[in-house]
């Protein structure tokens, strides 16, 4: 595909994905009745509609990434505001379906370095998965770890499947209902951030469930 072609398409998933997120924000104010079966439909509306959108910005990341354009923007963010407004998100997609609830460590700094809209990006998505498959909840976490920040998102749910695990460890792609798309997103922003040699990473586990955990240096 040439250049130019490449470009006409990333602009069209451009434009795709901000009529879908105008969607998104228009389903986000329609109330719930009461009625269970209707509530149950309009929040699998939202849930589909927000994962597409998710979908076609990793696609356009991915994209600027195969072209070698795909360059953090580093800056000064909290790290506090960014779990606070994740658990916001989350609990307005989850509409009391499941509890969320959040934690930062006190080794956590009121200040850190990264690219909060691509980190945002990553972990908003992992916060999406988490709400399809846990049971009764999930967990938005900030640590320290070894110098680097580490952010997770923990479920309830019965865990990620062995051979995803695998792939992660031996770098390997893998298929995960398509393409596995979401979580070769998060990898490259993850290793795209780079602090004195240090680069950023995925890490995958169980633990009493999925533990998806963006490590930033």
């Amino acid at each position: 595909m040439s250049g130019d072609n490449s470009d006409f398409y990333a602009a069209l998933i451009h434009e795709l994905k901000n009529n879908l997120g105008l969607l998104s924000m228009t389903l986000d104010t329609i109330p719930d009745t009461g009625d269970a079966t209707r509530d149950a439909a309009l929040d699998a509306a939202r849930m589909q509609c927000q994962g597409v959108v998710e979908r076609l910005q990793q696609a356009l990341l991915v994209y600027k990434a195969n072209q070698g354009r795909l360059i953090p923007t580093i800056d000064a963010y909290s790290p506090h505001d960014l779990v606070d407004e994740l658990t916001r998100r989350a609990e307005g997609l989850a509409h009391g379906r499941v509890q969320v609830v959040s934690e930062v460590t006190a080794d956590v700094p009121p200040i850190g370095f990264f690219d909060r809209d691509l980190v945002e990006m990553a972990l908003i998505n992992a916060v999406h998965n988490s709400l399809v498959y846990a049971r009764s909840g999930i967990r938005i976490e900030a640590d320290v770890q070894d110098g680097c920040l580490e952010f997770s998102v923990r479920d309830d749910s019965e865990g990620f499947p062995a051979h995803i695990l695998a792939s992660l460890a031996d770098g390997t792609p893998y298929r995960a209902r398509g393409t596995g798309l979401g979580l070769q997103f998060a990898r490259l922003i993850a290793e795209a951030h780079e602090n004195r040699g240090r680069h950023g990473a995925l890490r995958l586990a169980n633990d009493g469930g999925a533990v998806f955990s963006l490590i930033v240096p």
